[in-house]
């Protein structure tokens, strides 16, 4: 006979109240009653979970590693059931479910469930809408965990294509700072020559020449060559062979140098071309600046572009091509520090796509960052995008070794990776295939030794005019 009290506490129990009493009666019977003190493992991450458990006093969490450390997902509190539930697909757990104080459950194996469905169809009923709302939890969760390894990479490449022209643009500044002395003082001893009209015309000429852009990019053996020879030419003419690497720094050419030798007097060569070196760096040191701001506002742009930062997180229409574009520009310096080689083709006239800008930009990364994981040094990674019907499909395909067969039809399980632990939460494909059947499209794997290929379809938008 079912233990009686036992009975009326499910019956007080906050997620069983109202189920009929022969239900409660045939849990009672069936079930086992299991006691845990606080801090003790109730499971590990990966173990099988063989149970329902049905909370009568206590507390109990789950917290779950991506790489960045135990995070609490969810907790179950008296009056809460988990494990185990039926219809569930859950077969290990994502981590390990710890009681934080004394806790008493009742516990139903997995075994009983068959007849459970039989004989407690509003104990049943119950479970479906807490799995349900459990689910909800763990995607959210997830797609929070995955957006922060994102994030993360995101920053990483930022940090790393920021690099370069930020530095830059700081060393050019700092030069530019002595530069400006040294062209105030070349222009007083220019001023001091006494240079006529016609002289001054001569060297604003050859300014001019030596500020026009060129093609030409000096190897340093090269530039090496280019000084010797403005030093031979300035100690030939009388002039000062100091000024030689201030000149070999610009555009100026030796036929330019002789014309205003032949026609400034030789006692003011010296100020003239001091001057002109002076003009000419201080303006390529502010390109060089400009051009380094450039590259970080191209960047910025690209990274906010990606994130849709100033733009509500709404299903709207998107451009696929600037999405993938900004995707290569963000992955950039991983693809550099690999030698991998990362080329995109999208059909002209391409259509929208009917999404959300960040989630869709979010599957481009991960499927272009697992491809980078992938590929050997030297790798290749190629991406299409074309219109097929009313479909958009992009096409992700590289050169690595490819996905083994006995692990392709797992690849895009949640918390299913093959990296080291720390490098992967195993979240990444199957984000990638909700978000995109989210947009009403699909997500398809081929794959055979050197040769992987991930297909993107997505539903097209009519485009007006």
């Amino acid at each position: 006979m079912a233990n009686p009290e036992l009975i009326e506490r499910l019956q007080r129990h906050r997620a069983l109240s109202g189920v009929p009493r022969e239900e409660l009666e045939w849990l009672v019977e069936h079930g086992e009653i299991r006691r845990f003190q606080a801090g003790d493992q109730l499971i590990l991450k990966g173990e099988a979970v063989e149970n329902m458990w049905i909370i009568l006093v206590g507390r109990m969490g789950i917290d779950v590693d991506q790489g960045g450390g135990p995070r609490r997902v969810i907790e179950w509190h008296a009056g809460d059931i988990t494990g185990l539930l039926p219809y569930s697909r859950l077969t290990a757990t994502p981590g390990g479910s710890l009681a934080e104080e004394p806790t008493e459950v009742l516990a139903v194996h997995r075994s009983q469930f068959p007849e459970m469905l039989r004989a407690c169809p509003r104990v049943v009923e119950i479970t479906v809408h807490v799995m349900l709302d459990r689910a909800r939890v763990f995607n959210s969760s997830a797609l929070h965990d995955e957006k922060m390894m994102s994030m993360g990479k995101l920053a990483a490449g930022l940090a790393h294509e920021l690099n370069n022209p930020a530095s830059a643009a700081l060393r050019g500044a700092k030069l530019l700072i002595s530069g400006l002395t040294e062209l105030e003082n070349a222009s007083n001893e220019l001023g001091a020559a006494g240079l006529d009209a016609r002289e001054i015309g001569i060297a604003q000429r050859a300014r001019e020449l030596c500020l026009a852009p060129t093609d030409a990019v000096l190897s340093p053996l090269e530039q090496v060559d280019r000084e010797d020879q403005i030093a031979v030419w300035l100690d030939a003419s009388g002039a000062d062979a100091e000024l030689a690497p201030a000149l070999a720094e610009t555009g100026v050419s030796l036929d330019t140098l002789r014309e205003v030798a032949a026609g400034v007097r030789a006692e003011k060569l010296n100020a003239t071309l001091r001057w002109i070196a002076a003009g000419c760096s201080i303006r390529a040191l502010a390109r060089d600046v400009q051009g380094a701001s450039a590259r970080i506002h191209d960047l910025v742009s690209a990274v906010k572009r990606f994130t849709y930062m100033d733009r509500a997180r709404a299903v709207e229409s998107v451009d696929v091509e600037h999405g993938l574009r900004d995707t290569v520009t963000v992955v950039a310096s991983k693809a550099r520090n690999k030698g991998a080689s990362v080329t995109l083709d999208v059909e002209p006239g391409l259509p929208p796509v009917g999404a959300s800008g960040a989630e869709l930009n979010q599957v481009w990364l991960n499927l272009l960052d697992n491809a980078l994981d992938a590929v050997p040094e030297g790798g290749r990674i190629e991406i299409s995008a074309r219109c097929e019907h009313r479909w958009v499909l992009v096409r992700i395909v590289d050169n690595g070794p490819g996905v083994p067969p006995e692990i392709r039809q797992r690849i895009f399980d949640a918390f299913y990776t093959t990296k080291q632990p720390g490098q992967g939460t195993g979240l990444g494909l199957d984000i990638a295939r909700r978000l995109v059947r989210g947009s009403g499209g699909d997500i398809e794997l081929e794959s055979e030794p050197g040769r992987t290929e991930f297909r993107v379809r997505l539903p097209a938008r009519e485009t007006s005019g």
